[in-house]
């Protein structure tokens, strides 16, 4: 067989299933699309899911990919072993009710045999116990030797996850030779041994499992095999490790160029941290790729883990400053080709790993100093458990993962105590949920006791005015049947023009009105379908089954409306100045204004913010057309609309589209024409969290309330500086030199003062053991003050030790200041000083030549100037 590259094998197997007929798909993302069943993908069947079920009609009925992947679940292997790793390729052919088990194994083996040339004498085939069908297919139609085709159990050769379609599988497998075996007479595939490596698994899926051992056959049998590129290269290149491989050895040998290190093929202990670099480097280049950004939580969690574990062998390896950017390089030398979304992004992926290893390094010095302390102390105590707490701190104040304490603490020959750690992140968790727990509304109460069959209507899309039933009322003391004037309550209606606060929108406000009363809706929040009104009545009363006109605030609808769809606007809109990796973190529209969480990496320029502004202005100025339509998901989802990952939709769904400039899915209220939201103003851009950014802005009305008070500022101002509006500006650039003037003055004035001040001191010198003293008290003179009077006195005398101190409010601050030739005897300013202010109550320390400490008692400032005698 001929000797392949990683890169050369992956189009071979594409193009193979081309010719076959299958339509060829790039890889999918490695964010799940609309599957909370997983935070990655990790297989190159998990997208394709939807079709397999039905859900979503597939592009074709025959697809063939090679799939990006990542698998964590034995990252603490990585690195250890020359087997292991995170990021992996899978390549895939794939039938939706098309072909079945003859074709599958038919075009498998010809892709073997006769693209591969891999040699028959050394393959072997594996099948379900009971599937006389795949054996048969294996033995007279393919004809391959009886001898060896395995039979397996279920454990082994048969596919199902819970519920649902399930089948059995054939698997191929490669003979390395007898010198992996174990020795074993019987030693074929399915033993435990290191000969026989599985690389193409063939499943065949046929069963749907009712949860109670029962299968029946499906109307549609479904093909999905899976192919590892890189234990495929294994095999082709005749390497024992991935790390090995064409493609991931060049990236290694990029680690191993900038230590300096030499990899030596698992031969020594720097071979681990050369692997793990490599691993992760790939793993994270790929994620960034696909938009997946470095944060505290979920994929963002998984991705800094990998970065930040990648960045402390470096260390390890003795690399100095930032490095990974350029292995980031490498990998993408390597693989730009295949994938060229990473050619494309190429300094947007390295500026989020720089800025990453960046912010680790500022931190990791520091952790790894209280890592060592606490070393020392467990030594001291002969103890090898490194405690809960501190492994917490590491976390939370270092950023350090957990998982990379538990390796170093390992490495050290340490364990931690994880139980103590779970423990204090779950009081984290607990408090801060407690603000939320403690302003619960009755509402909360009502809606785990209030047994409702069905849900409340919402006609609110259609009108803002309608007349709905009360079917319960709910006060702090529980289900009530009637509430009077002045009384506040919680009212659930048979239907609602009301919104419900939820999708980041607050709810509507307005009234409700009946012969007997007069109310006003000041919130309303839903749970499970039932709509919960808050009110407060202000006239008469409401008893339960009343028929009530409920009358929508317009007003703050439409400030809530303008507001909504100038959150969709603004996100394609950062999309197109900042970048596709944009994608919403949070938002909160009122009427108001609007809030919108971001992920991005860095500050967002002043360009870029007049950028997405002027954009967002002409979106609003097109006049665009916002049509809301309701369908399927698989249809949203052919449409092209967006959506949040965390969101939970049903099986039907709003689409919100704005001319063709964005499409989303939402279910809040928007405005039918863009130009209704009038004009839109970014009032601020901030940082809110690691790699999550939020912008807030006002539209439509709140442009003018903003206005109008920055026209109140400048009117203020300018009547203070007793010019025009129009002069303002020349006035303040006058009014700022003058006050730099005067400040040049002041400074000169202060420097003769402390000359005079200077020379009236020095009368006081007293010698004590062959050394100057100066001691004097002064009152609210600022330190810096303090620290040039003393150099300007050390111009003028030497074998001197100063002790000042100043009462400023009731506190006090010393400052010691140290000749040279004071300091060449051996006398220290920070070791003094830290005695001296123990006087008074106080403490600090600083430099042999001056050094300041604050204390807290002033009437002992005298008894601190005897202790600077009795120091000297």
């Amino acid at each position: 067989m001929e000797k392949m590259g990683l890169n050369q094998l992956r189009e071979l197997f594409l193009s193979f299933y081309e010719e076959k007929g299958h339509y060829r798909r790039k890889s999918f993302s490695l964010i799940p699309q609309n599957d909370k069943s997983l935070l990655i993908i990790n297989s190159g069947m998990a997208p394709l899911k939807p079709y397999f079920a039905g859900i979503i009609e597939p592009p074709a009925p025959r697809m063939t990919t090679c799939q990006k992947c990542i698998r964590t679940a034995d990252i603490e292997n990585v690195g250890i072993t020359s087997r292991h790793g995170t990021f992996f390729e899978m390549l895939g052919s794939f039938s939706f009710g098309d072909y079945f088990k003859e074709e599958s194994l038919k075009w498998g083996w010809e892709f073997i045999t006769e693209k591969l040339n891999l040699p028959v004498e050394r393959l072997w085939a594996s099948v379900y116990e009971d599937d006389d069908e795949a054996y048969n297919i294996w033995k007279n139609i393919i004809r391959f030797p009886e001898e060896r085709i395995v039979r397996l159990g279920k454990d082994d050769n048969f596919w199902e996850i819970g519920l649902g379609p399930c089948g059995p599988c054939s698997e191929i497998y490669f003979d390395r030779g007898q010198e992996y075996g174990c020795g074993k007479p019987d030693c074929k595939p399915g033993c435990d041994c290191d000969r026989y490596i599985e690389f193409w698994n063939h499943v065949f899926t046929q069963y749907s499992n009712d949860g109670d051992g029962k299968y029946s056959d499906l109307a549609h049998k479904n093909i999905d095999t899976g192919l590892g590129l890189e234990r495929l290269a294994c095999i082709m290149q005749d390497v024992d490790s991935i790390f090995a491989v064409d493609t991931i050895k060049y990236v290694l040998n990029a680690v191993s160029e900038k230590s300096g290190v030499p990899y030596q093929n698992g031969q020594a202990d720097t071979d681990i941290s050369i692997r793990i670099i490599t691993d992760h480097m790939r793993s994270a280049t790929f994620m960034i790729g696909d938009k997946i950004m470095p944060s505290n939580e979920g994929r963002g969690y998984v991705l800094r883990r990998l970065i930040r574990r990648a960045s402390r062998h470096g260390r390890k390896l003795g690399i100095e400053g930032l490095f990974l950017t350029d292995i980031v390089g490498k990998v993408i030398d390597i693989t730009g080709e295949a994938y060229p979304e990473l050619e494309e992004q190429r300094g947007f992926i390295s500026r989020i790993v720089e800025k990453e290893e960046e912010k680790f390094n500022e931190t990791l010095g520091q952790g790894l100093l209280l890592l060592e302390k606490a070393f020392e102390t467990s030594k001291n105590n002969n103890d090898k458990v490194l405690s809960g707490d501190i492994a917490f701190k590491l976390h939370d104040t270092y950023g350090l993962p957990y998982d990379i304490t538990e390796e170093i603490c390992h490495e050290r020959g340490f364990q931690v105590d994880h139980d103590g750690f779970k423990k204090l992140m779950a009081h984290q968790k607990e408090t801060g949920q407690h603000d939320a727990a403690t302003s619960d509304f009755a509402w909360k109460k009502a809606a785990t006791e209030f047994a409702f069959e069905g849900t409340t209507e919402f006609t609110g899309y259609e009108t803002t005015t309608d007349t709905a039933k009360v079917l319960a009322i709910f006060t702090e003391e529980g289900n009530v049947d009637v509430v009077g004037e002045a009384d506040s309550c919680d009212l659930v209606f048979d239907k609602t023009p009301f919104y419900a606060a939820g999708g980041g929108q607050s709810s509507d406000i307005g009234v409700l009105e009946s012969p007997t009363c007069r109310a006003e809706v000041l919130e309303v929040n839903k749970r499970q379908g039932v709509y919960f009104h808050h009110i407060r009545i202000l006239s008469g009363h409401i008893a339960q089954n009343d028929d009530l006109r409920c009358v929508v605030n317009a007003s703050h609808r439409n400030g809530m409306a303008r507001n909504h769809t100038g959150t969709h606007i603004l996100h394609k809109a950062l999309n197109m100045v900042l970048g596709e990796h944009v994608q919403q973190a949070g938002s909160s529209v009122t009427a108001d204004g609007l809030r919108f969480d971001f992920s991005h990496f860095e500050p967002m320029t002043a360009e870029q913010i007049v950028q997405v502004e002027n954009i967002m202005n002409e979106q609003i100025n097109l006049f665009l057309p916002v049509v809301t339509i309701e369908t399927d998901m698989a249809n949203a989802t052919k449409m092209g609309a967006i959506g949040l990952f965390e969101d939970k939709y049903g099986d039907m769904v709003r689409v919100v589209s704005v001319g063709e400039f964005s499409m989303e899915l939402c279910g809040g209220i928007h405005v039918s024409n863009s130009g209704q939201i009038g004009s839109v103003k970014i009032i601020s851009e901030s940082g809110i969290a690691a790699g999550v950014r939020r912008i807030e802005a006002v539209t439509g009305e709140g442009v003018l309330h903003l206005l109008n008070q920055k026209e109140n500022i400048v009117n203020t101002v300018a009547a203070l500086l007793k010019t025009k509006e129009d002069s303002l500006l020349d006035r303040i650039t006058s009014a700022l030199q003058e006050i730099k003037e005067l400040r040049r003055e002041l400074d000169e004035l202060k420097k003769q003062e402390r000359t005079s001040l200077s020379t009236s001191l020095l009368e006081g010198l007293r010698s004590i053991n062959g050394i100057q003293l100066l001691t004097n008290k002064f009152h609210n003179m600022e330190i810096n003050e303090l620290r040039e009077l003393s150099d300007q006195i050390k111009g003028q005398q030497d074998n001197l030790v100063m002790v000042f101190a100043t009462e400023n409010d009731g506190r006090v601050t010393f400052l010691v200041s140290v000749t040279d030739d004071v300091v060449s005897k051996g006398y220290h300013a920070g070791k003094m000083v830290k005695e001296i202010a123990a006087v008074a109550g106080g403490g600090g320390g600083g430099k042999a030549d001056m050094a300041q400490a604050g204390a807290k008692d002033p009437s002992k400032i005298e008894d601190a100037f005897l202790a600077a005698e009795k120091l000297l």
